[in-house]
């Protein structure tokens, strides 16, 4: 049986790296999470693990009525054009060359503070994720969540994880710019075809009465499957109709996700990433993550992966956990990217710990959790495709003793030297 180690260390080598909060359940007699106000939506109270199991299936969940859930009785797909009539192309209202801007961006200097979407940072983000330290959501904007991508990419090759942007950072992306940033995409069938809830309520009786918490619309889904804020995509593409198949959009073309298996996940509470290595300690994955608060901060210890489930429902049980509203009865609530756990719960030995998915991508990093480490929807269903049930955990406390992960040491890195024997760096991102 294949049991790999997990170590969440403060090596300040390795981007300072501390404390996670990750909240799991306990299996068979689930414990609640510590009872909070509600921030954005509650952590998981107990999602249904999935154990791997070919055999298992999502339970059925029928309603009696779902009010606010939309489904249409068959996909909705483009009509067939006429000769005359060519299928929609959307056009980019950044700019009127945005789109040329960014494939032929150069791969050199720092771009510009700016509150508008720039090309080059466009490009940098893609290439990030292309080669698996995500930026988070694309947006084409400057921010922390970006510095921290180029942290662990500099963590990847052995050189002092600073966050700052340089030129030897556009050499090592060199790999990942093989073909262009944005590309054409035609909505498919599948894409339309729902269901979806346009209006996601908030209360969690109303969100039980739902048989998939599903995506708001299209670009809710078309967003999480280019790894795109929204609002970016309808701005990219002002003039799309996302709900007719058949339209050409653009998109960004982040690749395929990591097949490296992950052996050790490195969190920090201080930085909020949480970082993947395999058996060598080298760094294979990187991702943004929100990661608990003063309130509720991080369990320390070792613990191991308990179980993983895919598309997990969600357990309300307000007697043993906190109470939503005027909710004082159990509740089940569905399974879908809206679910207050989103697509993704990998779970652990500690009761009521875990590491899982979000319905609201932007605000990843943002606020805070109950203590749960929560993710982007798409970078928790990699995640899972890397670990397995079995692999230990240690979580440390951010104290001067708290123990850390062996690191090699970091391969030399050039860099100007000005008059008075002071390094030259380029600024950070912020």
């Amino acid at each position: 049986m294949f049991v790999a180690w997990i170590r969440v260390a403060l090596v300040p080598s390795l981007l300072a790296l501390g404390s996670a909060s990750l909240h799991a359940q306990e299996w068979r007699e689930p414990y609640p999470e510590e009872a909070q106000p509600e921030r954005y939506y509650s952590e998981p109270a107990y999602p249904e693990p999935a154990y791997r199991d070919p055999a298992y299936r999502e339970p059925g969940y029928a309603p009696d009525e779902a009010p606010r859930y939309v489904e249409p009785a068959a996909p909705v797909s483009a009509p067939a054009p006429a000769a005359s009539a060519p299928i929609r192309r959307a056009t980019a209202p950044l700019s009127a060359d945005f789109i040329a801007q960014a494939n032929e961006a150069p791969m050199a200097g720092i771009p510009a503070k700016s509150d508008k979407p720039d090309p080059q940072v466009l490009k940098l983000q893609v290439l990030l994720d292309r080669v698996h330290v995500s930026p988070g959501v694309i947006d084409g904007r400057q921010g922390g969540n970006l510095n921290k991508a180029i942290s662990a990419l500099q963590s990847m090759h052995n050189m002092p994880p600073n966050g700052r942007l340089g030129p030897e950072i556009w050499d090592l992306l060199q790999v990942a710019a093989d073909r262009p940033v944005l590309m054409d995409y035609t909505i498919s069938d599948k894409d339309v075809a729902g269901p979806f809830v346009p209006v996601m309520p908030k209360d969690y009786a109303e969100m039980a009465a739902l048989p998939k918490l599903a995506y708001r619309d299209p670009v809710e889904l078309l967003g999480e499957k280019f790894h795109m804020d929204e609002n970016f995509l309808r701005n990219l593409n002002p003039d799309a109709d996302f709900t007719v198949a058949g339209t050409i959009i653009t998109v960004v073309d982040v690749g395929p996700n990591a097949k490296a298996k992950v052996a050790h996940l490195v969190a920090d509470a201080s930085t909020r990433q949480l970082l993947g290595y395999n058996e060598n300690w080298d760094v294979v994955v990187a991702y943004p993550a929100t990661i608990g608060s003063a309130d509720l901060p991080s369990p320390s210890g070792i613990h191991a992966v308990k179980a993983v489930a895919e598309n997990p429902e969600y357990w309300y049980r307000p007697k043993v956990n906190f109470q939503q509203g005027n909710n004082d009865k159990p509740l089940k609530l569905a399974s879908g990217p809206n679910n207050p756990v989103g697509t993704v719960w990998i779970g652990l030995d500690k009761p009521t710990y875990g590491i899982h998915g979000s319905p609201e991508p932007s605000k990843i990093d943002k606020t805070n959790s109950h203590g749960c480490l929560r993710l982007t929807n798409w970078d928790a269903q990699e995640l899972v495709k890397l670990v397995k049930p079995g692999v230990d955990v240690e979580f440390v406390d951010q104290t001067p003793t708290a123990s850390v992960a062996p690191a090699p040491a970091p391969a030399p890195v050039p860099v100007a030297v000005e008059a008075g024997g002071e390094q030259a760096m380029p600024p950070p991102l912020q």
